[in-house]
């Protein structure tokens, strides 16, 4: 590994001697990005950030072992706020901590080299952070394909993202169905990412996220569409297997293991469809008991499934201290069970969870 500002590799540039003035000789913020083979992209990304109205940054991008020309085009942006590392490949964990590492403001932000930060975004994230007092703050995104195309087959994610993961209750109930901060869009107080990335055979992020939620961090979200986020074929969401399904349901059931299950021996759970009734096997295997399954469906209730009655949600008696699951995939149906439930006298994201 070697750590050069480019300004002084013998790589195309030409940039200047001069530095920004940071306060107290620090940039309030460090945006991250961790890179592999994005000779194509990773312009226009870093770009992006070094353009932006706040002016008050630095950029550590980490070259992690690129073979096409990345390392080489990261070197023809004549900017003295960039830093670029160049790295032997050992992957998006190992590349965002090492860039971590070389970080100095007292806010951090990610990036990844595929994506497009709008002019206003770090500007308008620092300021909400400030107002709402939170630790961690997302923003709104479009999601695009590599042509800046909208993509059709994500605008229910997409919704979820803008719309039903706007608040920070919102944020904090809908942690464990997926994450509700698009990774390349956080920015954060250094408290946020602790001891760093985990390199595991779990998506790093969610992990990260869900670490920091049980640490009791607050979390926010800018309620404006402030970045590009690409879905390509080659993301590495799409290409390696710490992303599917099965790894962010074992990041989820982990973490909910080792915080809100830890030491419950009974939960109620509203859903019996498919993912209600996975989740009432999982839950029986870990010992837990299930007490009722709540339904809207009338052609289930009144039934048992696994031993557990099903229950109309109409005759759901107030909050009793028993965790509730809301385990339900259908478009919508969470909007529909949260003000139900609050009218029961649940705490929302605290004895009342909603999971994928």
């Amino acid at each position: 590994m070697f750590v050069q500002n480019l300004s002084d590799a013998g790589l195309p540039s030409q940039r200047t001697e001069h530095r920004p003035r940071y306060n107290d000789g620090m940039p309030q913020v460090s945006v991250i990005l961790p890179v592999f083979n994005a000779q194509s992209t990773v312009r226009r990304a870093v770009c992006s950030v070094l353009q932006q109205s706040f002016t008050d940054l630095q950029v550590i991008a980490v070259d992690d072992g690129s073979i096409d020309g990345t390392l080489e085009t990261l070197g023809e942006i004549d900017d003295p706020r960039l830093t670029v590392i160049a790295a032997e490949h050992q992957g998006v964990c190992a590349a965002s901590n090492l860039a971590l590492e070389h970080a100095t403001g007292p806010l951090v932000a990610r990036m990844d080299a595929d994506d497009i930060c709008h002019p206003e975004k770090i500007a308008r994230q620092v300021q909400w952070l400030t107002e709402t007092g939170c630790d961690v703050v997302g923003c709104q995104v479009r999601i695009v394909d590599t042509q800046q195309q909208p993509v059709a087959s994500l605008e229910r994610y997409q919704r979820w993202i803008n719309e039903e993961t706007l608040t920070s209750d919102q944020i904090f109930a809908l942690r464990f169905v997926e994450l509700p901060l698009v990774n390349p869009t956080i920015l954060a107080k250094r408290s946020y990412f602790g001891s760093g990335y985990q390199n595991s055979d779990l998506p790093e992020d969610f992990d990260l996220f869900l670490r920091a939620a049980h640490g009791e961090l607050t979390f926010a979200k800018v309620p404006r569409v402030l970045f590009d986020w690409t879905d390509s074929d080659t993301r590495l969401t799409r290409t390696d297997g710490r992303y599917s399904d099965e790894a962010f349901d074992e990041c989820r059931r982990s973490h909910l293991l080792a915080g809100p299950l830890a030491d419950v021996t009974s939960v109620d759970v509203w859903g019996a469809g498919q993912t209600g009734k996975r989740w009432l096997r999982w839950l029986q295997g870990q010992g837990i008991s299930v007490r009722q399954l709540v339904e809207v469906s009338p052609r289930k209730i009144g039934r048992e499934i696994h031993g557990v009655p099903v229950i109309d949600y109409q005759s759901l008696p107030p909050a009793d201290g028993t965790l509730m699951l809301a385990a339900v995939g259908a478009d919508r149906a969470r909007q529909m069970i949260w003000p139900w439930l609050a009218d029961r006298g649940y705490h929302i994201g605290h004895d009342a969870l909603f999971v994928a």
